[in-house]
């Protein structure tokens, strides 16, 4: 027998809408950091931009799942049950290209927390150091050091990813049921099941 919403207490709709909130949260919070901060971390080619936009593409699908499980609605719901395999993957490549990628650029991150939070460039010309903090490396990164920074980021990037499959999982439980109900007979001729 299959469980309808085994980690939450709530039924299937309600928990499934409270863990497409929870996962359309933490991702506009992570796609957020990712662009704005990211560049302290990632080196090669703008790429933290990309992280931070699969990041946002997958609180804009928890966002529209939130909807489609708020109206049941079929065809939205099918859409959603559709769209979270791709970005499971795409977000699973991002999570191995972005530990990759934090491992060899850990003597850039801590060149950057030597010198004063200056942002690393492999350009003879480096940027000097301002007092507006938005413009250095965050203080806390290199308060913490770089295994600490390095293994938040593997435990959260694997979170995300089974928060992703749970979310999936949730999905096609709530399409199930729809097509169940779907299927099942009005009160009359027979009443709701017809047995």
């Amino acid at each position: 027998m299959w469980c309808d919403n085994c980690l939450l207490v709530l039924p299937l709709r309600g928990g499934a809408m409270a863990w497409a909130v929870f996962i359309a949260l933490y991702s506009i919070a992570g796609g957020l950091f990712l662009i704005i901060d990211g560049g302290y971390l990632f080196f090669e080619l703008d790429e933290w931009y990309i992280y931070g936009g699969v990041g946002l593409a997958v609180a804009f699908i928890a966002l529209i799942n939130i909807l489609a499980l708020s109206n049941r609605s079929y065809i939205w719901t099918r859409v959603c049950k559709f769209v979270w395999p791709f970005l499971i993957v795409i977000s699973a490549v991002r999570a191995i290209l972005m530990i990759v990628e934090l491992q060899r650029g850990k003597d850039d991150i801590l060149w950057e927390c030597q010198n004063g939070g200056q942002h690393y460039s492999s350009n003879t010309t480096i940027t000097t150091t301002t007092s507006d903090s938005s413009s250095s490396f965050p203080a806390g990164f290199c308060a913490a050091g770089f295994s600490s920074i390095y293994a938040a980021f593997i435990v959260g990037l694997l979170i995300d990813l089974v928060c992703q499959i749970y979310m999936y999982f949730m999905t096609w439980r709530f399409q199930k049921r729809l097509e169940h109900y779907n299927a099942m007979k009005g009160p009359f001729a027979g009443g709701y099941y017809n047995a």
